[in-house]
């Protein structure tokens, strides 16, 4: 199994009615901004620790597992609504760091939270990087009613047990999944993965079973369709120089086809006002897990 080389202590807080996880790695050190680093969809805050392990210098990292994944509780929920994790981001900041700025890194949806947020909030970013967090396709207001109708449709399923995610028998068939998902996964780091985003659960006649940390309200569609023209103007408004970064493999191009490309993401990055875009070759979409050593690299170069 993986073996971490910098040890991280987890911490819970009371936030927004939620007893949030958050990992931390380190310790404040003078003259030096917070890392906040925000995970996916259906990942973890402990995803990150390969990226933090081949980081050169080291750095006082807070990183959240958001409501409804991994050891974060809360009310029990159907559905999960995205600003909500703004409000989260926003409470996280208050409780750990203040008045003072951070660097932000978001994977992923943590990278379109970490877009969204630089924009409204820009005075508390120093630096803003976003590990392919693309955004959306566009939409039409024509797609409002059939959005509704399946989003009342998915409730339905939540209720109903249909939209269950999946639980394995052992730790191992975790680790396989995980490396099914993103092939170029060692099977030394998915055992590690593994025992944190799934925890060893009773299942049917006494057995257990490993179910994953994810809730599957975060399946249920949002309501609210996407609006590319808000995005751009809270793009318009970031402040802080931000590194927009993508994998060699086109992963919104195998998820969206040509319903919305590459092409039309960098034109959408044109409004953030200091942007530019690195690529890292030989990576999926799990880039900080295919190759942490290099992002860790552009990264630390890159917040200086």
């Amino acid at each position: 199994m993986y073996q971490p080389k910098r040890l991280s202590r987890s911490e819970f807080i009371p936030l927004r009615g939620h007893q949030y996880h958050v990992r931390v790695w380190g310790a404040p050190q003078a003259g030096q901004a917070p890392l906040v680093m925000v995970h996916g969809w259906m990942d973890v805050a402990a995803s990150y620790q390969f990226m933090i392990d081949a980081l050169p210098t080291d750095r006082y990292v807070i990183a959240p597992d958001w409501r409804g994944f991994g050891l974060t509780t809360g009310p029990a929920c159907d559905h999960y609504s995205f600003p909500d994790y703004l409000g989260d981001l926003d409470f996280l900041l208050d409780h750990y760091t203040g008045a003072q700025v951070v660097d932000l890194v978001g994977h992923s949806m943590g990278g379109n939270v970490a877009m969204m947020y630089a924009g409204a909030r820009p005075e508390r970013i120093r630096r803003l990087v976003n590990l392919e967090g693309f955004g959306m396709p566009a939409t039409r207001p024509a797609q409002a009613p059939g959005r509704y109708a399946r989003w009342m449709d998915e409730l339905k399923k939540v209720h109903s047990g249909a939209m269950a995610l999946k639980a394995y028998d052992s730790l191992d068939g975790v680790a396989q999944r995980l490396m099914k998902t993103n092939p170029r996964l060692g099977a030394d780091k998915a055992r590690w993965l593994a025992q944190h985003w799934a925890h060893e659960v009773a299942g049917p006649e006494g057995q257990s079973q490993w179910q994953i940390l994810g809730e599957a309200g975060h399946k249920v569609t949002s309501a609210q369709l996407y609006r590319v023209d808000e995005a751009l103007e809270l793009y318009a408004r970031i402040s802080a120089p931000l590194l927009a970064v993508e994998a060699s493999d086109d992963s919104l191009g195998q998820w969206w086809k040509d319903q919305y490309t590459l092409d039309e993401y960098h034109q959408r990055l044109q409004r953030v006002p200091d942007c530019r875009v690195a690529r890292i070759a030989d990576a999926g979409h799990m880039l900080h897990h295919d190759q942490p050593e290099a992002l860790a690299a552009r990264v630390a170069d890159f917040l200086g």
